[in-house]
């Protein structure tokens, strides 16, 4: 089984009345859980392909889902994602890290929306399989770890996060 996104984000621990920013959002497969799991709270699904925007409103629309915000943004960008600084309580990166250029530039746009000891989420792969990135471009724990401590990300801990992918939760902390 591959990731799953319910089980995932029921491991970072999100209340009903956060504030969630999904970036690179793809068709919302986490948007959509998390909007579900924060009824009281905001979900933003930030994505650089229009197409799949359509998708999760769609979804949203289908799932009568009300919480869910959709926007174009380059989460590479320092203010790429169009939302304001300190505005959520978690971030949500999955399976993107290989398809990202500039990920210093991400991790100062997750640092800066991010609420003081807020969560981040990343889910990514751990090894090639048929459907995931080839190897070279694969991401693995402890360079992610080691990319988001030097902007002042902490390693929490690890979750289970099916196979052939990892799962880490690191929160922004003041050292």
């Amino acid at each position: 089984m591959f990731a799953d996104p319910i089980k995932n984000l029921k491991q970072l621990g999100l209340r009903e009345d956060m504030i969630v920013a999904d970036l690179g959002a793809g068709t919302g497969f986490y948007s959509i859980a998390a909007a579900k799991m924060v009824p009281n709270g905001k979900v933003y699904a930030i994505e650089v392909i229009k197409d799949y925007l359509i998708t999760i409103k769609n979804k949203a629309k289908e799932f009568h889902i009300n919480n869910l915000e959709c926007f174009w943004g380059d989460i590479e960008k320092l203010g790429g994602t169009k939302l304001k600084d300190g505005i959520v309580d978690a971030v949500i990166l999955s399976n993107i890290l290989s398809q990202i250029e500039d990920k210093s530039g991400l991790v100062l746009e997750v640092k800066r929306i991010l609420k003081q000891n807020g969560k981040v989420l990343v889910v990514d792969w751990s090894e090639s399989s048929a459907l995931g990135p080839k190897p070279d471009k694969i991401i693995l724990k402890d360079k992610v770890v080691e990319i988001f401590a030097k902007k002042g990300l902490t390693f929490n801990r690890d979750i289970d996060a099916g196979s052939h992918h990892y799962g880490i939760v690191l929160t922004n902390k003041k050292i």
